[in-house]
């Protein structure tokens, strides 16, 4: 090889080094095959053949549909697009039309000319109508107008048609709409026969409340129809669809019933301890795939209200703070919720959506395509493309739960988040519990998930009778538990256990125990609950008074009726927190919100902490408020009563400076004890509005401060 030679083999050498590095690479495939949603929608696809081009006619789609079936009734072909036009129609048509449309299309008598031609098409059309009311008698059942229609297609096939077309309708007549029924309630795995069921959120296992709230879930889901989410994507609003609404409702209780826990702690160390086991809570629901009540304990978690609480953040463990995190940006709006739909994607099993991503992707389906083409045709693939989606949601119903329930805490749970708090009552207590720093602070971490209340709003108001049924099961389910021997009674310990797992427990709405041996009958605990879930859902908590019965001494007007205040003694009733005078027969109906001033009596620390004494706030002339709530006259101190709610605020020096110049009044006149224990009789009698027909505690039978643990 002379020396030109190797300078061409050198030079070509270098070339194909060169474009071998300038050929792009070829894309591997990642998936080798592809998913059973692609090869669904693929064959879905092929099933609707020349129609997936553009539209057809309402006649051309009936005809397909009729020409699907044989003279025995079996299907010649897939039954997708015939599904899909008996479960979509109604999306662009009533169905009372598309069922006079087939009558129209029945032959009559007198065109028996053509022979076996029209006998063949009039069992095709009583075949499709059988079909209709086999594979949809919900949609048949909730529509009137539908079976009128119906009803005169088969009194005309009665009369029109032979006997092999007249025993079709009895077969349908059968027909009674079906369906799964929610999972029977059974024993929980993690509560055996030998240990006692506790219905104090306290004793409840992460993992038993997370089954439990996945139950509740799931049966609200399935009670959830194709009617109820195509009323939805037309209206826009869950207003007429009860399941819908109840299954939106559970979603906001949740959430809600999550911040009033963790506020009813008064010491941040106890609200990190509910924050802690709700972080675990929503680790265990996501590992059951729950993801909707997922969102909502999220989103409670990580609400406004709750993550503005620093001292009680500071409190968690790193662990605890690095799972609400990743679970906060796994439910991110982000990106049209990217992380979610791929987790979403990659479950099999039980699962359960998140309700308002799905109907969101189904309001945007519909926005984004018409219904008819230019011509008037119907758009199939925009029918169809929904029509898979609701297939989707359709199969989850079908599912069985991985995890059975307990009765008693169904009962428990059902009550209990029943709530009648308000978004400004949450605040007030949020910033009771821990008030505004001067200091700037940075921002909290954690980002609500933007769904969590995608129906705003929508809060379940149980009628009357719903109550009264969830009240009778949950004190059925206290008395199997906590009175085995059958006496018919339960402690007090145990009635202020269970009464702190509901929201009206930190009002101080507790009756005293009428038999005088400090235990609580049946009637008395189902009336208590009746009465303050009435007191509640009518006034809200910001209607609930703390009255006591006071004596004034100069002239004082009711607020209520504008009525006199004169009188010997006790001849009225005044708020603790607002100041609020009325008349005794006036109290129940007082209308006017509880306003709490500055330096109002509360909550002084976390339960079995002294109660630090506080000078009362002032009151108005002639009242007996303006002595100290309580005096020091013997040896023996008088039990305090203290609010569940939090004291935050010092009173005004104003209010120090005239309490001590009446102490010193008192000590320079030299009341004897008799005289001071006659004019500070019956001061300290607390009273709750609205009235529980119950008679005034007694000094030493004052109810404790109650919370809801």
């Amino acid at each position: 090889m002379n020396r030109k030679d190797s300078k061409r083999k050198s030079h070509q050498e270098c070339l194909g080094v060169t474009a071998a590095r300038g050929r792009p690479r070829q894309a591997r495939r990642h998936k080798t095959c592809p998913s059973p949603g692609e090869i669904s929608k693929v064959m879905a696809s092929m099933a609707l053949g020349v129609l997936s081009d553009g539209g057809c006619s309402e006649d051309e789609l009936l005809e397909k549909c009729i020409q699907s079936f044989d003279s025995t009734g079996s299907l010649r072909r897939g039954d997708h697009i015939l599904n899909m036009v008996l479960a979509m129609h109604s999306w662009v048509l009533p169905s009372a039309h598309l069922a006079a449309r087939l009558l129209t299309l029945y032959p009559p008598r007198y065109q028996e000319a053509t022979g076996n031609t029209q006998e063949l098409r009039r069992l095709q059309i009583c075949h499709l109508v059988r079909y209709w009311l086999t594979q949809h008698p919900k949609a048949v059942h909730q529509e009137p107008q539908l079976e009128e229609a119906i009803g005169r297609f088969w009194t005309t096939v009665d009369q029109e048609g032979g006997s092999a077309q007249r025993s079709l309708r009895g077969s349908a007549n059968l027909l009674s709409p079906g369906g799964p029924g929610p999972p029977p309630p059974m024993s929980s795995p993690g509560l055996g026969k030998k240990r006692k069921v506790s219905l104090l959120f306290d004793h409840l296992e992460t993992v038993e409340l997370a089954q439990h709230l996945t139950y509740l879930e799931f049966r609200s889901f399935q009670a959830i129809t194709p009617q109820d989410l195509r009323s939805y994507v037309l209206q826009g609003s869950v207003r007429g669809c009860p399941a819908l609404e109840g299954s939106v409702g559970l979603s906001n209780s949740v959430s809600r019933w999550v911040q009033v826990m963790v506020l009813s702690r008064p010491g941040p160390a106890q609200r990190a301890q509910v924050l802690d086991k709700f972080i675990h809570v929503a680790q265990k629901l996501h590992q059951l795939q729950n993801f909707n009540t997922l969102m909502a304990v999220t989103g409670g978690l990580c609400h406004s209200a709750i993550s503005r609480l620093k001292d009680s953040h500071a409190h968690l463990s790193p662990d605890s703070t690095k799972i609400l995190l990743e679970l906060t940006e796994l439910l991110a709006a982000h990106n049209n919720y990217a992380r979610y739909r791929r987790t979403w994607a990659s479950c099999t099993g039980f699962r359960l959506p998140v309700l308002g991503v799905h109907l969101k992707d189904l309001v945007s389906l519909h926005e984004a395509h018409p219904d008819r083409l230019p011509d008037g045709r119907l758009h199939l693939p925009k029918l169809n493309s929904l029509y898979l989606r609701l297939q989707e949601l359709a199969a989850l119903q079908e599912q069985q739960p991985p995890c059975s329930a307990n009765e008693d805490l169904l009962h428990l749970l059902t009550l209990s988040l029943d709530l009648f708090y308000t978004e400004d009552e949450i605040y007030d207590l949020s910033y009771a519990r821990e008030p505004r720093c001067p200091k700037s602070l940075p921002p909290s971490p954690f980002k609500a998930p933007l769904v969590v209340e995608w129906a705003p709003g929508v809060t379940p108001k149980p009628d009357r009778v719903t109550l009264g049924r969830h009240v009778e099961q949950l004190v059925e389910s206290v008395f199997k538990n906590y009175d085995p021997e059958g006496r018919g009674t339960i402690s007090q310990e145990d009635f202020e256990r269970l009464s702190g797992n509901f929201p009206f427990a930190c009002h101080g709405l507790h009756p005293p125990p009428s038999q005088g041996h400090g235990s609580f009958s049946r009637e008395e605990l189902t009336g208590y609950l009746l009465r303050a879930s009435a007191i509640c859902s009518k006034l809200g908590l910001a209607f609930l008074h703390t009255f006591h019965e006071v004596t004034f001494r100069k002239p004082a007007f009711c607020n209520s009726c504008s009525g006199f205040l004169w009188g010997v003694t006790k001849q009225g009733y005044r708020c603790r927190d607002c100041g609020l005078c009325c008349h005794k027969h006036c109290k129940d109906r007082v209308n006017m919100e509880c306003k709490k001033r500055p330096g109002a009596k509360g909550d002084t620390g976390p339960p079995g902490a002294p109660a630090l004494s506080r000078p009362a706030p002032h009151a108005s002339p002639g009242s007996e408020e303006n002595l100290p709530e309580v005096l020091s006259l013997d040896s023996e101190a008088e039990p305090h009563l203290c609010h569940a709610w939090t004291q935050t605020e010092p009173p005004p020096p104003s209010w120090d400076q005239e309490m001590e110049g009446q102490d010193g009044m008192l000590k320079s006149t030299g009341l004897c004890k008799s005289e001071k224990q006659e004019q500070t009789q019956g001061t300290e009698t607390p009273y709750s509005s609205p009235n529980l027909n119950a008679p005034d505690l007694a000094p030493t039978e004052r109810s404790p401060t109650s919370v809801i643990n």
